[in-house]
């Protein structure tokens, strides 16, 4: 700190000697730590006068920028264009496929921007023709090695984050070979039960659109596994998990060793629960994938069991009502066996 040489000038309140570097002039942090706070914004009015012999910076209010802001833009003179002078653009270059990284990193994790440029570099490497395979996973390898931490949870978004980016290099590649590698090296070591079956989900979307239906009704299996394995405590997850899978396989074919591993899951939790919300849950899945006549044998059931006082007896009729006029499509027969069909009565 330099002391004032004339005693009778008004003391500053800071002075300091700071010098210009490449990128600007920086406040030293002791002013900083004496004039803002960080969790704030400052706003200043910037004024060099014509000697160009100092610079001047007064604190503004927040609410004077906008008014000041305006009446100073209003004073710069509009640069003018030269008479006959042409607006040069640059062509633009062909764009062909990108990475979505939005897609990618649907979880936060702490490495997130240093894989960011390695799958990038991988990417384009996928996009060469012809491709170099092992020099694209090679990088993909690296970016899942070399940034695992001690953390369960961090390593689990970031597996998930790399399949993610795997499965869209599959549909823009035509690399479906890639199915196997993901399911082997990168979904087991998910260590996040959510993460986990929303990974193998993710796989099981990615191989019916490819039409590769044993992968698929592997996927399925070790979802459905996924699912025995919740406590009967926690329903709602199970009924979650349903409805996810439900949705990535209802408005896609389906190989009939997938139909017939839906259908008995589906009639073994359906007859497994007392709960009449989750029964009717459950038969609408069926509906959803087309089971009908499953679903309207188990919605029969239900109407059946329910005592007259139900709030739920009017949403069941209805249920059955539907299913009694929906057209039955050609399935699979499933395993489990049931009574002869009843015809809907009026009640």
């Amino acid at each position: 700190m330099v002391e004032n040489q004339n005693s009778n000038e008004e003391e500053n309140f800071y002075e300091d000697i700071v010098k210009k570097t490449k990128t600007g002039i920086t406040f030293p942090k002791d002013l900083r730590d004496l004039l803002f706070q960080e969790d704030s914004d400052v706003f200043f009015r910037i004024i060099i006068p014509k000697t160009k012999d100092k610079i001047i910076l007064e604190f503004l209010a927040e609410e004077e920028v906008k008014e000041l802001s305006e009446k100073i833009k209003a004073k710069k003179p509009k640069a003018a264009r030269t008479i006959g002078e042409k607006r040069v653009v640059k062509a633009k270059k062909s764009i062909g496929p990108s990475p979505a990284w939005g897609e990618y990193f649907v979880y936060d994790f702490e490495a997130k921007d240093k894989i960011q440029p390695i799958l990038e570099s991988a990417f384009y490497k996928f996009n060469e023709t012809p491709v170099n395979l092992e020099d694209a996973m090679g990088r993909v390898k690296y970016a899942l090695v070399s940034f695992l931490t001690p953390t369960k949870t961090e390593n689990a978004k970031l597996y998930f984050a790399v399949e993610k980016f795997l499965l869209d290099i599959i549909e823009k590649f035509n690399q479906p070979n890639l199915l196997d590698w993901i399911f082997d090296k990168v979904v087991p070591n998910i260590e996040s039960r959510f993460l986990y079956e929303l990974a193998l989900l993710e796989l099981v979307e990615a191989s019916l659109k490819f039409k590769r239906w044993e992968k698929a009704e592997l996927y399925i299996f070790h979802v459905l596994k996924n699912i025995d394995e919740y406590p009967k405590t926690e329903m709602y997850n199970v009924m979650n998990s349903f409805k996810q899978l439900v949705k990535k396989v209802k408005w896609v074919e389906r190989s009939d060793k997938i139909d017939i591993l839906l259908k008995e899951k589906l009639m073994e939790y359906g007859e497994g629960v007392d709960d009449a919300d989750y029964k009717i849950q459950i038969i609408e899945f069926l509906e959803d994938l087309k089971y009908v006549e499953l679903a309207y044998e188990m919605a029969k059931k239900v109407q059946k069991s329910l005592p007259p006082e139900s709030v739920k007896v009017e949403d069941i009729r209805k249920i059955v009502r539907r299913l009694h006029i929906t057209p039955v499509e050609n399935k699979p027969e499933s395993s489990v066996d049931f009574d002869d069909e009843e015809d809907v009565k009026e009640e």
